[in-house]
């Protein structure tokens, strides 16, 4: 079933976007466990990321929300995939962590977008992350690999599935160039020191640094704000994270 969704998104997004992918997983981290934590911009992410993978012959587990699981043809799609679901909002969010941490002692590559949710930084830069990312590498041993993408927010923006259709008719007559890049090491947490607790936060701020330095490769010439601002996108300036 895996197999068939890593081809079919390479299907999906063909006629939608001029998909460019560089960097790949070093060959030392193919076989797991690894977590490939990556940025979040756009409902299309997820399609992108896949075919993506599936591009450079790695096939993840994703972590994904919960609503995805609990819809028609979706849901069993995933479930049979063996994806890990994310209860967010609700009192099963914490069973993602001990699921997430079995499969990486199992040998998993896990896929994670640290922000847990779309990014609403004004800048369209990676917001302040959860500590999850870092406690799962914590409790797992798992190395940590940045993946930044860039511009699916030209594909489908932030309101979607409102007017989606005129978005994925848009899509097509332009078919934009989408970028993931893949980082070239993981990420080096083995200088930090402290609580567990300590411990999450600083390597959490390391991993989202590592994706900010992953991204600006895609983003030269847009550093401050993208050519094509998705004006859908909601304003919320809580998590914005300071970028030196």
């Amino acid at each position: 079933m895996w197999r068939f969704m890593l081809v079919l998104a390479r299907v999906l997004v063909l006629p939608l976007c001029r998909l460019r992918v560089c960097g790949r997983v070093p060959e030392s981290l193919r076989d797991g466990p690894l977590i490939l934590a990556a940025n979040h911009i756009s409902p299309f992410d997820p399609v992108v990321m896949t075919a993506a993978c599936h591009k450079v012959g790695i096939a993840p587990k994703f972590m994904a929300t919960g609503g995805i699981f609990d819809a028609p043809v979706a849901g069993p799609a995933m479930r049979a995939a063996g994806h890990i679901r994310v209860d967010r909002n609700t009192a099963h969010v914490a069973d993602a962590l001990p699921a997430a941490v079995e499969a990486l002692r199992g040998g998993a590559m896990v896929l994670v977008y640290p922000e847990g949710r779309i990014g609403l930084d004004p800048w369209m830069w990676p917001e302040r992350g959860k500590t999850g990312v870092a406690r799962m590498a914590d409790l797992a041993g798992a190395p940590v690999l940045p993946v930044a993408q860039w511009n699916t927010h030209t594909v489908l923006p932030y309101a979607t599935p409102v007017g989606i259709g005129r978005s994925l008719l848009r899509a097509m007559r332009r078919r934009p160039v989408v970028y993931v890049r893949f980082g070239d090491h993981p990420v080096d947490l083995s200088r930090v020191t402290g609580t567990p607790g300590a411990r999450a936060m600083k390597s959490t701020r390391l991993i989202m640094a590592a994706i900010d330095e992953t991204l600006a490769a895609l983003r030269v010439g847009e550093m401050e704000l993208p050519r094509e601002v998705d004006h859908t996108r909601a304003v919320d300036n809580s998590r914005v994270r300071p970028r030196g």
